[in-house]
């Protein structure tokens, strides 16, 4: 299977590290988030990888080459401006012409890549996305209103929430619904596919997700014993369990 890594962004939120490292090679450990990223996809039999770039593209080919030493095939494509999160896909047209995944370059996480592509593939979509439950506490005081009447208040509750992983599983006829050279986040992917009445699915993860781009997350990834033969988090679920969640 091919896989797209996402490594375009300017890594904003880490900043002031971010002005001098691109965010897929800050460090976690002794290894920046890019090649543990890339130690796992081998370790789940993937050899093919394309990485998006922009924002200081030339430190990120300058340290991951032409991927041979994990006995990888990986390849280049560079934004002349920014295009988002699925816009560069448009720039592989004619390299993504079977299932394929899409991972954002700074996730850590030990989902099972086999248990996903198959899950993806019972559900016969376009579009498959890796999600993770998320419980995040309100600084406020929380109001609940009807005609400016107040009729429920908590103070500072804790919301729960299924998140997306920033990893999808896509078909390759997705791409007549990416257009070409314009800015195109996935958020716009997903509205345009609601819009048409198009499913979207998604695969719930239970295991270990971090977002290095979240200073918490980042933190985190830090504390971790990163061993190179961790297990990957072996969930298979069933379309009618992941409908029922």
């Amino acid at each position: 299977m091919k896989v797209v890594i996402q490594c375009g962004g300017m890594g904003t939120r880490l900043r002031p590290y971010t002005m001098v490292l691109p965010k897929p090679l800050m460090p976690v450990g002794t290894k920046p988030v890019l090649e543990l990223l890339l130690r796992w996809l081998r370790r789940n039999d993937i050899q093919d990888v394309y990485i998006t770039t922009g924002y200081l593209a030339h430190l990120i080919r300058s340290f991951c080459g032409d991927g041979r030493q994990w006995d990888m095939r990986i390849k280049y494509t560079e934004e002349r401006e920014p295009l988002g999160t699925i816009g560069p896909l448009g720039l592989l047209r004619e390299e993504l012409d079977e299932t394929f995944l899409v991972i954002n370059g700074d996730i850590l996480t030990d989902l099972s890549l086999t248990a996903f592509a198959d899950c993806h593939r019972s559900f016969g979509g376009l579009v498959t996305v890796a999600s993770a439950r998320r419980h995040t506490k309100m600084e406020f005081g929380v109001i609940e209103q009807i005609g400016g009447r107040i009729v429920g208040f908590k103070e500072k509750p804790v919301l729960s929430n299924l998140m997306s992983m920033g990893i999808y599983c896509m078909d390759p006829k997705i791409m007549k619904h990416i257009p070409s050279g314009i800015p195109f986040g996935f958020d716009d992917l997903i509205l345009c596919m609601l819009g048409r009445g198009l499913p979207i699915f998604s695969f719930p993860h239970e295991g270990l997700w971090l977002d290095i781009g979240r200073v918490e997350d980042f933190q985190s990834a830090q504390q971790l014993s990163w061993d190179d033969q961790l297990p990957a988090f072996e969930h298979a679920i069933a379309p009618e369990q992941v409908a029922a969640e």
